[in-house]
């Protein structure tokens, strides 16, 4: 079963001492000691961030590793394929997603997915999994970016967490410049098994995920249904 996890914001980086999400997105791989594989692109493998990962993840007994694209980067297939979970990082998604297709990284990820290798991430790491996201790649202005189109429509991360992600979501949503979607506020994770959404899971209580299109010209959010995690 192919399953994504998309975080919009407020992963082990931003809340360390919160790391309920990334207990969530391991418990999903179903294996004791889960190894974990950081993709780090999206901030041109920062090293602190990096570092921060490493920290996590070990603290909840899980196996990490990252995969460098900016040093000396290993045979992909044969890391990929070995882990239990991949966890993409925030940062400029654009200048990823070249990064990877340049490397061929997704046609490798797709064959981790469908052998069961749990799919997640964070920001960019959320929407890079959409058809399209709503991303701030560029310096002026929030805009829209096709992704890898594994799920269908859109996404928009930071939704509460950043003042100007629900004003642009709403008019790229009107100008249709962008298909409806999904807006997830921080600390929330949406999670999808082959293609449809299956839960919506919260480390912040009142944090949700929202349903986003246009009807009659005008923008509707839907709340969906969201599960409150214990701490961790």
């Amino acid at each position: 079963m192919a399953e994504v996890i998309a975080i919009g914001g407020a992963a082990f980086s931003a809340e360390p001492r919160n790391l309920a999400l990334d207990r969530y997105v391991l418990d999903q791989s179903k294996k004791p000691r889960p190894k974990v594989l950081m993709i780090p692109t999206a901030t041109g493998d920062n090293t602190e961030y990096i570092a921060k990962f490493y920290a996590a993840y070990s603290a909840l007994d899980a196996r990490p590793a990252h995969l460098p694209f900016f040093h000396r980067t290993p045979d992909l297939r044969s890391l990929v394929l070995t882990q239990d979970v991949i966890f993409v990082g925030g940062g400029n998604t654009r200048s990823m997603l070249a990064v990877w297709k340049e490397w061929g990284l997704p046609e490798i990820l797709r064959e981790a997915s469908a052998a069961g290798v749990v799919m997640a991430g964070v920001s960019a790491g959320a929407i890079c999994w959409f058809e399209q996201g709503v991303t701030d790649s560029w310096a002026d202005r929030l805009r829209p970016l096709p992704c890898l189109g594994w799920l269908s429509g859109s996404c928009c991360p930071h939704y509460d967490g950043e003042v100007e992600r629900r004003p642009a979501y709403h008019t790229l949503l009107g100008e249709g410049q962008i298909k409806p979607g999904y807006a997830i506020e921080d600390g929330v994770a949406a999670h999808f098994k082959n293609g449809e959404l299956a839960a919506v899971v919260s480390k912040r209580e009142g944090a949700r995920a929202y349903r986003v299109s246009l009807s009659d010209g005008r923008v509707q959010e839907k709340p969906l249904e969201t599960l409150l995690l214990p701490a961790c």
